[in-house]
């Protein structure tokens, strides 16, 4: 379908995955910055990560910048809805950070349905992991050299960065660390724990508790987090380990905390994994998003596909899966072929059970091409691409089409039928009666096509939200109703007259 002006444009860069809090929030402040100097724009508003909801599991990498715009009305003379985005596109071009645009309605619907959120998307599917992540960057390179390619990120599987404390139980039980209280100080100390909760009003906020930023910055800093161990000292001050007797303590020993760093019970590195693993159809998946700035997406799937076979080869056991927008227009495509042939065989049906002859059914069948050939026109003139918009004014001129072809021979047989029971069935006869059902179809004709017209104007001088949509299911009713008017009146009763001319009597030569 064309797209469906919100008013709103939601923008969606994606990051390479190990970002942290602090990069990606000054990157969208240079962002949210860059946009509102726009005079279109209203307001701007960004946010990075997932929220509080399993409805939006949305990585830290991943960036939604929601931007409201003014009423056209107050938008620099001559600029369009592509030229506006084309100029933030270029406005906010960071390293590592590719551009990707939608709206935020559509975006969501496109990512409920197939789950990517640009035009296009390549899905590569396969066992492995780490190779899905070399695919998906051959595949992202490849893509990246397609005239018309906006943006083209690969998510990287294996891309995340997980701090890794490995425990020495041996090396604790020297100290006498217990490992439950060695992993409530990392849990508290480091990850931060909620101890209450203040209200203020209708509002409710967890406070956390955790050590300060600069003492946990670093896997070094980290190892010097303090244990606490639990010691024994004898009655001659001496230090021994914990130790118990059917759960009594020896009263001549006294009891000390002491601590020690993480870093002498514990290993602790900084390890790559994934950041988050799809399936789909039980195989792990890897997504390639292509943002794209050409009106024929599929001409750009067709060259895309042949860049890609051409550059990629894909190991045994590995498979891609074009997505997104395409994979819309393959579904919409993968019906009309059904629907038009059982369309068009039920009309002819029913113009067969109205004329009873195959004759004159042909003729009106036969001449639905040529009441289209306006609608291609104009289509054409105003630069619109084939969508289901079109196709459904399409549909709806071949029915008006069909119509006044049906009732041009219903006038055409009622004059050639008067002549026949008045005894004339010579061509100059014929002729007389096609030339007098034709004209007395010109006014009701006139006038159908003037209001049909008159009514569909309005929808292509619209703006605003749904007119793109609009004119394209109105424009090939209006250039096709031209096409269809001369069609009426001058094909077929030419055609009409070709058909009937074998059956009648042909005057001898007067001379």
């Amino acid at each position: 379908m064309p797209p469906l002006n919100e008013g709103t444009i939601l923008y969606m860069p994606m990051t390479l995955p190990g970002i942290s809090v602090r990069t990606a929030h000054e990157a969208m402040r240079k962002q949210d910055s860059i946009l509102a100097t726009f005079p279109e724009v209203e307001s701007v508003f960004g946010k990075a990560g997932r929220a509080n909801t399993a409805t939006d599991p949305a990585p830290l990498a991943m960036f939604e910048t929601t931007i409201v715009l003014k009423p056209e009305e107050e938008w620099r003379e001559g600029l369009t809805w592509d030229d506006l985005l084309r100029e933030m596109d270029e406005a906010i071009r960071f390293p590592g950070i590719p551009n990707s645009w939608t709206m935020p309605i559509k975006g969501r619907i496109d990512m409920l349905a197939t789950g990517i959120r640009t035009p296009v998307g390549i899905k590569i599917f396969g066992p492995d992991l780490a190779e899905l992540g070399r695919l998906g960057k051959e595949v992202e390179n490849a893509v990246a050299m397609v005239p018309g390619t906006r943006s083209a990120v690969s998510e990287r599987p294996l891309g995340g960065s997980y701090l890794n404390i490995e425990i020495d139980r041996d090396a604790a039980a020297r100290y006498g660390v217990n490992i439950r209280d060695a992993n409530m100080v990392i849990a508290a100390a480091i990850g931060g724990m909620e101890i209450t909760q203040t209200v203020e009003g209708r509002e409710r906020y967890g406070v956390r508790v955790r050590y300060p930023q600069e003492l946990r910055d670093q896997p070094e800093k980290l190892a010097e987090v303090l244990i606490p161990v639990m010691q024994m000292r004898g009655p001659g001050g001496g230090i021994g380990g914990s130790s118990s007797v059917s759960g009594a303590m020896n009263p001549a020993m006294s009891v000390s905390n002491a601590q020690i760093p993480l870093g002498q019970i514990a290993s602790i590195e900084i390890a790559s994994g994934p950041m988050s693993i799809k399936t789909e159809g039980a195989f792990p998946t890897a997504w390639v998003f292509v943002d794209v700035d050409v009106p024929d997406l599929g001409g750009y799937v067709r060259d895309a596909q042949a860049m890609v076979d051409a550059m990629v080869t894909l190991p045994p056991g590995y498979t891609l899966q074009w997505s997104g927008q395409y994979e819309f227009m393959q579904r919409a495509q993968a019906r009309l072929r059904l629907v038009v042939p059982a369309t068009l065989l039920i009309i002819f049906i029913l113009l067969f059970m109205n004329f009873g002859r195959v004759g004159e059914t042909l003729i009106v069948m036969g001449s639905l091409p040529f009441a289209l050939v306006g609608g291609v026109l104009i289509m054409y003139f105003l630069g619109y691409n084939w969508s289901v918009a079109s196709g459904v004014g399409f549909i709806a001129l071949a029915g008006v089409a069909a119509e006044t072809a049906v009732i041009m021979l219903l006038y055409l047989n009622h004059a050639w039928d008067d002549r026949i029971r008045q005894g004339k069935t010579s061509l100059k006869a014929l002729h007389e009666a096609v030339m007098e059902g034709a004209v007395m179809r010109v006014r009701p004709k006139v006038m159908t096509v003037t209001a049909t017209i008159g009514g569909l104007l309005p929808i292509l001088w619209g703006h605003g939200t749904g007119a793109s949509v609009m004119k394209r299911i109105a424009a090939p009713m209006v250039g096709g109703m031209v096409s269809a008017t001369v069609l009426t009146l001058v094909v077929v009763p030419v055609i009409y007259f070709i058909w009937q001319s074998r059956s009648v009597t042909r005057e001898p030569n007067p001379t």
